[in-house]
């Protein structure tokens, strides 16, 4: 299966939005995967995918938990893939699913506010 999506940035993203801008270089790779979870569909397939207890999920496990067809699962899968949130690998039949870490580590870093106190 390829796997066509944006790479995540090796370095330490930035720092919060709260702190300073955002360099142009971060928000043009980070932009699509916020874009990407802007769906409630996709931030669900997500969720899934991130908190699958192996690290991974099988796509035969995904498309049940929702009253959608295949190809419209399989859509907002290639959509997550795309924006470098979560790598595939097909396995016989089946491909299965695991979130990449650094770039929601990223996405979560960029989103911190400093609490009050």
């Amino acid at each position: 299966m390829s796997n066509q999506a944006v790479p995540a940035m090796d370095v330490e993203c930035c720092a919060p939005l709260a702190e300073r801008r955002v360099p142009a270089e971060a928000a043009a790779v980070l932009a699509p995967a916020f874009k990407a979870l802007g769906d409630p569909v996709r931030l669900q397939l997500l969720s899934m995918i991130a908190s699958a207890e192996t690290g991974e999920i099988c796509v035969c496990d995904l498309t049940p938990a929702f009253d959608l067809t295949g190809p419209t699962i399989s859509h907002h899968l290639r959509t997550l893939r795309e924006a470098g949130l979560v790598d595939a690998e097909r396995r016989g039949t089946w491909v299965y699913y695991r979130a990449r870490p650094g770039i929601l580590r990223q996405l979560a870093a960029l989103l911190t506010v400093a609490s009050a106190t």
